[in-house]
């Protein structure tokens, strides 16, 4: 990741955009779908990042910016509430420092001498924040905090939350009570247990399932759930019973409404300091997850005159906790095989509680990284959840024990193909791509995607149907679809005439350009623009096929020498390949991919029956002399008039040669708005650069 002083405008501006997308994705899976896809950690590391990018450039601030907004935008599913008073967010800490930080801000602000700064301090509770609205004492109706300015009505279903008064012994026209709706830890094993029984939806954690049961469309529903709440604030008020945050919080007590016990009034940054750590210790057994210590400013006058910052007050701050840990036992390692051919090991359990949780399985990520934990099966392990979301080993116990090393496999598990790890990775992936059923319903995807062989109506979700019922198991098969046209007629969705397009659209692609069938077998590192250098340079598929079996040879007659190890084996095998195989473009990286593809048995074997079905057509280029001919071209940025596929067929028709990065053998580069790094690169290398208009200027006089 760049470091923000060494970014550029462009580069910020490009950077601020994708994080505005990205947290916006991820505010909408935790508080629309209750379904996060990252940890607590990571998130708040990229709106850290985001804050950190708008204090450097603050002219860049976009107007979807996350810093101006909180939560997400109302599902649908209820009827809106617009809330009277912003339900805002509050600034979050990680270290003693940042607290200390936070006192001297309030000091600062509030321009105090020797003045003690009073806080209350309690549990930040892991649940669904909700503002409950009471007129002249009488519960009217409840929201979920939605974006801060929207909420959803959630009235019928906090009605059935028992902690919650329908009346409170109060005559103010209005009074809201904010807080969370959350479960406890033994509510949540139970439900969990009963879903489980009853084949229903496992939750990830309290807050999922606490989130989950709040916002069902049948009320029924949310009753037959243990939810409970906790009020933590208040939102619109007629009048305050108090002057201080800890005395109102008392009343609203006094009115019959939960409120944690472990509230406490501190004073500064030393007792605030002290209270966290007692409550960090007291943590482990509490019956409700928490995630760190809110402080907030006791009196309201200060509050008043402190008042917000973007999103969030100056008076208030959470101080989050490190992940939370837990010892257990691995007992097995196990290989999974992703999509894309990677292996990745995965630790079995003795299943323990971290944070509410129940962990049985934890991701070990690569070779390496078993390595450097030595971990083998019947090791004693401390895991902890990352950011309390994701779980990972941070220690093996019992390391030194004498035991075998874990031997990480060298064969697919799934198939059998070979495993490798080229130079540099960290990755061992399967080499059987076309056989590999980890692999093969991405690998069909692909091959009769738009920039393969762009056969039409035949998409994903056709493709794993018919993986699934055994009628599409290679590429090959894909062919002999006709055969099984009747049985397609039937299907739902299906008709004579879709069956007949579909097989019209198959045998339209019997003699596809080499180029295009090239990129369609899913080589790994072969796209569009080496399948392109690869027929340039060999024409046709017997000229390939020449090439590809004096490469095997060449591959067999290499083996390491003493003391050599399997990396460097292998980058001086990839060198000795890219020399045999004599293409621009094809470095010791694609030749290692292109020979292991070819020597794994059952993709030679897929490739043969695929042969029987088609007859890929020699391709000879056509191409233009131009003042870019036999140069290498970089595109970046965003281009206008022309899409970025079309400016590199433009390039390639001129003669030159298209690269994604810049490198010392860049001649030049097209730069569209919005170019970054490769910008700047250029600019350190000396590489010519030159907009899209002038691009298209060598086009037109070409």
């Amino acid at each position: 990741m760049t470091r923000i002083e060494d970014l550029t405008e462009a580069e910020a501006a490009a950077e601020l955009a994708h994080l505005a997308k990205e947290i916006a994705r991820h505010r909408r899976a935790y508080y629309e779908h209750d379904d996060p896809e990252i940890s607590d950690a990571e998130f708040d590391a990229l709106e850290k990042r985001n804050e950190a990018i708008e204090a450097a450039f603050p002219e860049l601030v976009r107007a979807d910016s996350p810093s101006r907004s909180v939560g997400a935008a109302p599902a649908g599913a209820f009827s809106k509430v617009t809330h009277a008073k912003a339900m805002l967010s509050l600034e979050n800490a990680f270290s003693a420092e940042e607290v200390e930080d936070f006192i001297g801000r309030i000091r600062r602000y509030l321009r105090l001498d020797a003045e003690p700064v009073a806080l209350t301090a309690e549990p930040k509770i892991d649940g669904l924040s909700c503002s409950l609205r009471y007129e002249r004492g009488v519960f009217v109706q409840a929201a979920t905090r939605g974006d801060g300015s929207v909420g959803e009505d959630v009235t019928a279903n906090v009605c059935t939350i028992t902690d919650i008064p329908q009346r409170l012994p109060i005559d103010t026209p209005v009074f809201e009570v904010r807080g969370e709706v959350y479960m406890s830890k033994a509510d949540f094993l139970a439900l969990n247990a009963e879903q489980e029984r009853s084949g229903g939806k496992i939750f990830a954690n309290p807050r999922n399932a606490a989130a989950g049961s709040l916002r069902q469309k049948d009320a029924s529903i949310t009753a037959a759930r243990p939810l409970r709440f906790l009020a933590h604030g208040w939102g619109e008020v007629a009048q305050l019973p108090a002057d201080t945050q800890m005395a109102v919080m008392q009343a609203i007590a006094g009115w019959g409404i939960p409120v944690d016990p472990l509230l406490a009034l501190v004073d500064g940054a030393e007792g605030a300091l002290e209270h966290y750590r007692r409550i960090e210790h007291a943590r482990a057994d509490l019956g409700y997850d928490i995630d760190g210590v809110v402080y907030k400013v006791n009196r309201l006058d200060w509050q008043e005159r402190l008042g917000f910052v973007a999103r969030a007050p100056r008076w208030g701050l959470a101080h989050k906790f490190p992940a939370e840990q837990a010892e257990t036992t691995l007992e097995a390692i196990d290989i999974q095989v992703g999509r894309t051919g990677k292996l990745t090991p995965v630790g079995r359990l003795v299943p323990v509680g971290v944070g509410g949780v129940i962990v049985s399985n934890v991701t070990l990520h690569n070779a390496d990284e078993i390595e450097r934990l030595g971990a083998r099966p019947g090791d004693r392990v401390r895991i902890q959840r990352a950011g309390d979301v994701i779980p990972q080993i941070v220690e093996n116990l019992t390391r030194d024990e004498e035991r075998a090393a874990f031997v990480f496999p060298h064969a697919c598990p799934e198939c059998g193909s070979a495993a490798e790890r080229e130079p540099g990775e960290v990755d061992y992936r399967c080499t059987g791509g076309l056989i590999c059923p980890a692999q093969r319903v991405e690998r069909l995807r692909h091959f009769v995607s738009r920039r393969a062989l762009d056969i039409e109506g035949l998409g994903e979700k056709s493709i794993a149907e018919l993986f699934a019922e055994g009628i599409l198991q290679s590429p090959a098969d894909i062919f002999r679809l006709h055969t099984h046209a009747d049985a397609l007629k039937t299907r739902d969705g299906w008709g004579e005439q879709s069956v007949a397009n579909l097989v019209a659209a198959i045998d339209a692609r019997r003699a596809p350009p080499l180029d295009r069938f090239l990129n369609a077998l899913g080589i790994r590192h072969v796209g569009e623009v080496t399948a392109r250098d690869l027929a340039r340079r060999y024409v046709s598929w017997a000229g390939f096929s020449a090439m590809i079996d004096r490469a095997l040879v060449g591959r067999a007659e290499l083996s390491p020498v003493v003391g050599e190890t399997e990396d460097k084996f292998r980058a001086r095998v990839g060198k000795a390949l890219a020399a045999l195989i004599e293409t621009p473009g094809v470095g010791p990286e694609v030749a290692l991919a292109l020979v292991d593809f070819f020597s794994e048995p059952h993709n030679a074997e897929a490739v043969s029956a695929l042969l029987n079905e088609v007859s890929p057509a020699d391709v000879v280029f056509e191409t233009r002399e131009s003042r870019v001919s036999g140069k290498t071209v970089v595109f970046t940025g965003t281009l206008v008039a022309v899409s970025r596929d079309e400016a590199k067929a433009q390039a390639l028709a001129l003669g030159a040669k298209v690269a994604g990065s810049v490198s010392a053998k860049t001649d030049l580069v097209v730069a569209g708005p919005g170019a970054g790094s490769k910008l700047k690169k250029a600019a350190d290398l000396g590489v010519e650069v030159i907009d899209e208009a002038a691009w298209l200027e060598i086009v037109r006089q070409s």
